[in-house]
C-alpha cells in the first residue's frame, strides 16, 4: 500500500485501493455507494482533501511523490556522468535519460493538473540554494512540460526505445519485454501532444488559434508515431482488453500493469461496491449517475444528454423511457461500460444484474443488487462496468488489470479536438490526412458505432459538444472526466447540474423507471477554487 512513487498519480492506483474517493467520484459522473469523502468534496468541502493528496501517506499524497520523483530524476541526471565515465553503454545510457526526462515532466504535469503553475525544476535544489523560484505561468508551465516529454523522446530515439517490446503481433517478445512498464519514445511524443492539448484549452490557451494548431499537429505526429510502431485500436471485442484481461495491449502506449486479482479483492474497494465484494459495512465503489449514462447517444447516433434530445429520439422510434437499456439501441460501449438492470452479470442469478425493488402487499423486497444489508449499494441504479469487468463475490476468478495510461485512442480525440478548434470539423490539419470529424468517427467505427450525424458537423461551434461527449464515453473511468472538465471550464455548469438516479420497481409485467434526483447530501456544488487545489497553509508559507 505505501510503495509510494509515480504510480500515485496513475488513475487506476488512485481509484482502486481504498474507498474514499475516485476521480470519478470528485465529479458529477459518480456517486458512491457509501457516503465517503469524494461526496464531501464534490459538495464544496474542498480543504478537507488538502492534507490527503500531499503527505498523508494511508492515501495518494501525490504532491509529496512527485516532488520527491522530480528530484529523483534531476539527481539522476547530474550524475549521469559516472556511467559515461565508466563506460557503460551508450544505448543504456540515453534509455536512461530518456526515462529521467519524461518522468521529471510526468510529475510536472500532475502537479499542474491537481495545483496549477509550477516552477520548474531541472536542478537538484540544495541546502544552500536560492529556494524562492517563481511559479510560471499556466502556459509556460505546460510548453516546459512538452519540451521536457520532447526531450525524452530524442534520448529514447537514440536508444532504441521507441517501443520496448516486439511490435510483430504473434512475434517472440511481443507485449512482453521485461522492461513493458517503462515508457517509451511514443509514449513521450504522446504525452508531449496531450500537455499541448491541455495548453491550448480555454483554461490556459494564451496565443489563441496558434495554441490549438500547435495541438493538432504535435497529436497528429504522435500518432503517425504510434501507428507507425506497431500500435493499432483493439477490435469492438477486445478493446476491454485495454482495462482488463491481459497485462498489456497494443492499443496502450504506456500502461501500467495493476495485477492479477480475484472479485473479492480488497484493493478494489475503491470501484467495486460493496454488495459486489460481499462486504457488509466498507467497499464504496463506483455508481455512474443518471447524468453520466445519458452521455451515451442512441445507436442510431442521437444525443440523449437533454430531455429534448431525448424526445426527439422518442419521436424517431429510437429511444423508449421505460426500455432504455434495449439491447442493440444504445452505443454499443454502454453495454460494456455499465451495470445496469438485467445487463450481463456473471455469477448472478441468471447471470443477470438484478437492480431493482419490489412491492407486495405493501411490503417491499429489494434485488440481489439492491440488498440494503450492504452499505455499499448503488443510489443511482447503476454500476461501473468498463474497469472492473465481471469481477464480484460471484465471479472470483483471477483477473488481470491494466491501466491505459495512454492509448491510441486518445490520440484520435486529442487530435480531433485540437484540428477542430484551430481548422474546423471538416478541414485535415496541414500535413494530416483526417478532419476532425474522420478522426472521432475512427473510433466510433471501431466499436461499430454509426458515423456523428451530419447535422452536428457542420461548424466548429457545433461539432465541440460531439468532440467531448465522444471523449467523456471513450475514455470514460480511466480519470480523464476530472481535468477535462476543468480546461474546457465546463466544470462551473457541470458542478451546478442536479444529480439524478434512476428508481426501478418491478411490476407484474416489466418495470418501471422513473429519474430521481439523488439525496441532498450527494448533490454537487461549485466554487472556483476547485479548478486547482489549495495548498497547505505551510506549502504557501514555503
Amino acid at each position: 500500500w505505501f510503495d509510494y512513487n509515480i504510480k500515485t498519480a496513475f488513475p487506476l492506483y488512485f481509484d482502486y485501493w481504498d474507498q474514499k474517493y475516485t476521480w470519478e467520484s470528485l465529479t458529477d459522473a459518480a456517486d458512491q455507494g457509501r457516503y465517503m469523502e469524494g461526496q464531501t468534496f464534490k459538495g464544496g468541502n474542498v480543504s478537507a482533501f488538502v492534507n490527503k493528496f500531499t503527505y498523508d501517506g494511508k492515501r495518494r499524497p501525490i504532491l509529496e511523490s512527485m516532488f520527491m520523483d522530480i528530484r529523483i530524476c534531476n539527481k539522476a541526471l547530474e550524475n549521469i556522468h559516472y556511467l559515461e565515465e565508466n563506460n557503460v553503454d551508450p544505448v543504456e545510457i540515453n534509455d536512461f535519460k530518456g526515462q529521467a526526462h519524461f518522468v521529471r515532466a510526468f510529475c510536472h504535469f500532475e502537479l499542474f493538473r491537481l495545483w496549477g503553475p509550477m516552477p520548474y525544476l531541472t536542478k537538484v535544489i540544495e541546502e544552500g540554494d536560492q529556494w524562492d523560484i517563481p511559479r510560471l505561468s499556466k502556459h509556460e508551465t505546460l510548453i516546459r512540460i512538452a519540451l521536457d516529454f520532447d526531450s525524452a523522446a530524442a534520448y529514447f530515439n537514440l536508444a532504441g526505445r521507441m517501443r520496448r517490446d516486439n511490435p510483430v503481433v504473434g512475434g517472440a517478445g511481443h507485449l512482453a519485454s521485461p522492461d513493458q512498464r517503462r515508457p517509451t519514445g511514443v509514449a513521450a511524443k504522446a504525452y508531449r501532444g496531450r500537455a499541448l492539448l491541455y495548453a491550448a484549452s480555454p483554461l490556459n490557451n494564451e496565443l489563441g488559434v496558434v495554441d490549438w494548431q500547435n495541438a493538432a499537429t504535435a497529436n497528429w505526429e504522435a500518432l503517425q508515431l504510434a501507428i507507425s510502431n506497431g500500435y493499432f485500436l483493439l477490435t469492438a471485442a477486445n478493446r476491454k482488453n485495454n482495462c482488463y484481461g491481459t497485462d498489456y495491449s497494443d492499443e496502450e502506449l504506456w500502461a501500467w500493469y495493476a495485477g492479477n486479482m480475484g472479485g473479492t479483492n480488497g484493493n478494489f474497494q475503491g470501484i467495486m461496491n460493496g454488495v459486489f465484494g460481499n462486504s457488509k459495512s466498507s467497499f464504496s465503489g463506483v455508481c455512474p449517475t443518471q447524468n453520466w449514462v445519458d452521455k451515451y447517444e442512441t445507436s442510431f447516433g442521437e444525443p440523449l444528454n437533454t430531455q429534448a434530445d431525448r424526445d426527439a429520439a422518442t419521436t424517431a422510434t429510437h429511444y423508449k423511457e421505460q426500455d432504455p437499456y434495449k439491447a442493440g439501441t444504445m452505443d454499443p460501449r454502454f453495454y460494456t461500460d455499465i451495470f445496469y438492470n438485467q445487463s450481463s452479470a456473471t455469477g448472478w442469478t441468471s447471470n443477470k444484474a438484478q437492480i431493482y425493488y419490489e412491492i407486495k402487499n405493501g411490503v417491499t423486497t429489494y434485488a440481489q443488487l439492491l440488498d440494503p444489508s450492504y452499505l455499499g449499494i448503488t443510489r443511482t441504479g447503476y454500476y461501473e462496468k468498463k474497469r472492473l469487468g465481471e469481477a464480484s463475490s460471484k465471479n472470483t476468478s483471477n483477473v488481470k488489470y491494466s491501466d491505459p495510461l495512454m492509448r491510441l485512442a486518445e490520440l484520435y480525440l486529442n487530435y480531433a479536438e485540437a484540428a477542430n478548434e484551430a481548422y474546423g470539423p471538416n478541414t485535415p490539419a496541414p500535413g494530416a490526412t483526417l478532419t476532425a470529424v474522420q478522426a472521432i468517427n475512427v473510433i466510433r467505427t471501431r466499436v461499430a458505432m454509426v458515423n456523428v450525424r451530419a447535422v452536428y458537423t457542420g461548424s466548429t461551434d457545433a461539432f465541440r459538444p460531439r468532440v467531448k461527449n465522444e471523449r467523456n464515453i471513450e475514455l470514460s473511468w480511466e480519470g480523464h472526466y476530472y481535468h477535462d472538465i476543468r480546461r474546457w471550464m465546463d466544470a462551473p455548469n457541470a458542478y451546478s447540474s442536479t444529480l439524478v438516479g434512476m428508481d426501478i420497481e418491478k411490476l407484474a409485467a416489466g418495470f418501471r423507471y422513473t429519474r430521481r434526483p439523488l439525496s441532498g447530501d450527494r448533490q454537487i456544488t461549485w466554487k472556483e477554487a476547485m479548478y486547482y487545489l489549495p495548498f497547505n497553509t505551510e506549502d504557501n508559507f514555503k
